[in-house]
């Protein structure tokens, strides 16, 4: 028998913990305590509640939490003394058929993994989907996670106990994030396009107009037309653009979307969740029959990652003047030119220029995008609110000292060129630490011909600078290549620094920031306000149209433009439900009904 969140909120409080009984394992004071904050206005309220709870708790009641759960695998299991839930958990990942050497795999994981931590191992076995994780990804994930650090083990256990809790909650309440598991779907078939010498290995890699990427614009092609868009077209640098017409023609767009290229062995939610997300708005309003007082077009930009040719943001900056014709002669490193391999996918080039968009046409533009950051499963909070994507700049530096034996050349005689670069890297870590959201990295370092037996005579390496304000920006980079020249001019060195991309902040539109918060707030959820450290579609289109986006929680600590990427299907709802909501605002606020029963026509949030 399910529950109804009316019925959880009128009860009793001991009928109401009886309902609640058995989410979290023989600990159902996070529940008993989560019931004060009544009335819940939805399950992720609910949600959010009993995580608040446990993170309040002190850590000797976070440690006992986690210690009430069996081992996988584990001795509970063998002699059936699990509670339902976990047997039932731990049976659909197929643990209670294991073969003997997958139990003497397990048994010895689990071993060497409570010697070093303390306690057993955390997994939600059924996984980001909800159905369930083979055996092989939970042996890896725990030999993979044995490599952590104690104190970020202890949160990923109870971040994996909370994911647990979240599918229990949805068996007690009989919900399913239906359109987030279509979403999640989506994002596994779209996954199966991949460049040669990576789709081999399992990697996902998908570059501008290879064959793996024109498969996926085929694919999304497809389902664009199957979630019932008006108009679907691929234009020519290869973006699929798919339009969903308001009753009223001469309505103003709405224009969403992200990019579907990706980095090399990439995750599959990067860019690609926000074309899916959309999409699926966009379905449920198509089988509802409803039309809103705006168009709705949703763009899967061909390129953003720069990956085969140096034109980054290709696709979104068609939409707003900045191709650069230059780039058609650009080689890549096969040897193909942009304008070749164009012609090869069959876009004709002439009709680049009357891709730009009229501002004057649109309302805005908003864009989805899992966060590739951790700060959001820190929080355990599922969504995020931009307020502003980070202005960057972006330099390759050269020092130059004076190679000499190492042996022989005295430590108070030597020029060296590395130990410069050394240095700068550590005042580039803490000055970028004084200044709130700002952040700097030396990510390339290379000693040219270097000797294990020379002193570095030259370094070569990369600074990357970026701050939510254009402004803070320059200000970090004045100070860091100041402290470049004064540490050159003590060493007696020399160097010379190339400006290699400079980019605006783009902050979110207030008013578009705002239609956000409210969707968010509707859900039940707390608000968090962040700035974007990684650059984005939505700063392109910032240059001619408002603009604000929606992050959405990742998992494994965030982590991005890497296979373990990832986010469930549960929090891809989440984000679909508020694009909903901000549907439903914007179509409030546009002034008029467009279907026949005179009410606002929205899609109807899950």
């Amino acid at each position: 028998m399910t529950i109804t969140l009316e019925q959880l909120n009128i009860a009793p409080n001991a009928d109401a913990l009886q309902m609640l009984e058995g989410l979290y394992e023989h600990s159902d004071w996070i529940a008993e305590e989560a019931l004060a904050a009544r009335p819940f206005r939805s399950l992720a309220h609910l949600r959010h509640e009993m995580a608040k709870v446990l993170q309040a708790a002190n850590p000797d009641a976070q440690i006992a939490l986690i210690q009430a759960h069996p081992e996988l695998a584990g001795k509970a299991m063998v002699s059936q003394h699990l509670t339902a839930e976990s047997a039932s958990e731990q049976g659909a990942a197929g643990l209670t058929h294991c073969t003997t050497q997958e139990f003497e795999t397990l048994w010895q994981l689990n071993r060497e993994y409570k010697t070093k931590f303390g306690f057993p191992f955390i997994l939600a076995v059924r996984g980001d989907r909800g159905t369930g994780l083979n055996k092989a990804q939970i042996i890896a994930t725990l030999e993979r996670r044995l490599h952590n650090h104690p104190d970020l083990e202890i949160q990923e256990c109870l971040r994996n106990i909370h994911r647990v809790v979240e599918l229990r909650l949805n068996d007690k309440f009989g919900v399913q994030p239906v359109l987030g598991n279509q979403v999640w779907d989506w994002h596994e078939e779209l996954a199966q396009f991949s460049d040669p010498g990576y789709a081999e290995n399992g990697q996902l890699t998908v570059t501008y107009l290879t064959a793996a990427h024109l498969a996926c614009a085929g694919f999304i092609r497809n389902t664009l037309q199957s979630c019932g868009f008006d108009e679907v077209s691929i234009d020519a640098v290869g973006n699929v653009v798919g339009i969903y017409r308001s009753s009223q023609p001469d309505a103003r767009t709405l224009l969403t979307g992200s990019h579907y290229d990706t980095v090399r062995n990439a995750g599959r939610y990067d860019g690609r969740l926000g074309i899916f997300t959309p999409m699926a708005c966009v379905q449920a309003l198509h089988r509802q029959g409803k039309r809103l007082p705006f168009h709705i077009e949703v763009v899967a930009f061909a390129e953003e990652e720069g990956q085969r040719y140096k034109a980054t943001f290709l696709g979104s900056g068609t939409l707003v003047g900045d191709f650069k014709t230059e780039w058609l002669d650009q080689r890549d490193a096969g040897g193909i030119a942009m304008r070749d391999a164009m012609a090869q996918a069959g876009l004709d080039v002439r009709k680049i220029a009357g891709l730009q968009r009229d501002p004057a046409q649109y309302l805005g533009f908003v864009e989805v995008h899992i966060e590739q950051g951790p700060v959001l499963n820190e929080l355990n909070l599922p969504l995020g609110i931009v307020t502003s994507i980070n202005g960057s700049r972006r330099y390759l530096c050269d020092i130059t000292g004076m190679a000499s034996h190492a042996g022989t050349t005295p430590m108070t005689r030597r020029r060296d060129a590395a130990a410069a670069a050394a240095e700068l890297v550590l005042y580039v870590e803490k000055r970028a630490a004084q200044d709130r959201e700002a952040v700097g990295t030396v990510g390339m370092l290379q000693v040219p011909n270097g000797s294990i037996n020379v002193v570095p005579g030259r370094c070569l390496f990369s600074l990357d600078l970026r701050a939510p304000l254009d402004a803070q920006r320059d200000q970090l980079a004045e100070d860091v290549l100041a402290e470049l020249g004064r540490i050159c001019e003590r060493r007696g060195l020399q160097y010379a620094v190339e400006l290699t991309e400079s980019a605006a902040a783009a902050p979110s539109d207030p008013a578009w920031q705002r239609r956000w918060e409210a969707a968010v707030m509707a859900l039940g959820l707390p608000l968090h306000a962040m700035p974007s450290g990684a650059g984005h579609d939505a700063m392109k289109l910032h240059k001619i149209m408002p603009q604000a986006m929606l992050f959405v929680r990742g998992q494994n600590s965030g982590i991005s433009h890497n296979p373990l990427e990832s986010t469930t299907s549960d929090d891809i709802q989440l984000a679909i439900d508020a694009f909903s909501l901000l549907l439903a605002h914007l179509a409030e606020s546009s002034g008029g009904p467009s279907d026949a029963s005179g009410q606002a026509a929205v899609p109807t949030p899950s």
